[in-house]
């Protein structure tokens, strides 16, 4: 148990290129996780986060199998999982029901991928669960460029995409493309999906994706602040989380996933305390 707090060997590994490499990502995907998730929240799309992660995990699986960049792979599953959303579910009643079948055909694509796979089983481990040294400096350009687009992006959408999602029949009534923007932003979820799955695997997407918006939307009702503070808490699970997982040398999602629900935890019994009090 003493490895859990070994701080020198933390600072020691704090050397490693590949460690400076998985902080660096692990930053730049705290920016992209926070300023979306708050829009995730509000337009009720954790499941689809989800199912967008299964297929992200199935293209992981397949690029291991065909023997091209992971992260290439998790890239295209993620944006034809976002697509196929934005396509299929064109009423809201349809939601659920298409994330539920795109999920199920998702994941029994990916086991069978991993199954016919036949290299080093930590590969396969990783893509459910994320390790260190997943994010080499091939992907970390890729991580990065595919963020500074999704931002961009995002840049370009964010008021009639916030305006759709506080209101959207107000908004069609507006002539806000609301049908476009859903599919726009269900391909950035896609994306910043796939980036996520690198670090926190698969299984733990909603993890940086859902809680730390979550988390602050338990504080402030500000759209802005809840943003401002989104991004704070992603960035403080994904890097507390990689430093504590240097030296015991587990999976990183184990201590990102620890830190960004007990952020939730505090934020959920502060807004509790604070409603008691005003009231």
């Amino acid at each position: 148990m003493e490895n859990f707090f070994d701080l020198p060997l933390t600072f020691e590994l704090l050397g490693y290129g590949f460690v400076q490499q998985m902080l660096i990502a692990g930053a730049v995907l705290g920016v992209v996780a926070g300023l979306l998730g708050p829009l995730v929240v509000t337009r009720k799309m954790a499941f689809a986060v989800h199912g967008t992660s299964e297929l992200a995990f199935t293209g992981g699986a397949a690029a291991l199998l065909v023997g091209v960049g992971v992260g290439y792979g998790a890239l295209a599953g993620s944006v034809v999982a976002a697509l196929l959303l934005g396509l299929l579910s064109r009423r809201d009643s349809d939601r659920d029901s298409v994330i539920g079948a795109i999920l199920a055909f998702g994941l029994g694509l990916g086991v069978l991928f991993l199954y016919l796979y036949k290299g080093r089983s930590a590969n396969k481990f990783g893509l459910l669960t994320g390790q260190i040294v997943s994010v080499g400096s091939t992907d970390l350009w890729l991580l990065i460029g595919s963020s500074v687009a999704v931002l961009a992006v995002l840049a370009f959408i964010y008021r009639p995409l916030h305006f759709a999602s506080v209101d959207a029949a107000v908004a069609t009534a507006r002539g806000v493309p609301v049908r476009t923007l859903a599919v726009v932003f269900a391909v950035l979820v896609g994306i910043a999906t796939a980036l996520s799955v690198q670090i926190v695997g698969a299984l733990l997407v909603l993890s940086l994706m859902i809680t730390p918006a979550a988390a602050a939307g338990r504080v402030t009702a500000s759209p802005v602040k809840a943003t401002v503070l989104a991004v704070v808490f992603a960035e403080a699970a994904v890097l507390l989380g990689i430093l504590l997982s240097l030296a015991p040398g587990v999976p990183v999602s184990a201590f990102v996933t620890a830190v960004s629900f007990l952020i939730y935890l505090v934020c959920r019994a502060f807004g509790g305390s604070r409603s008691r009090a005003e009231a």
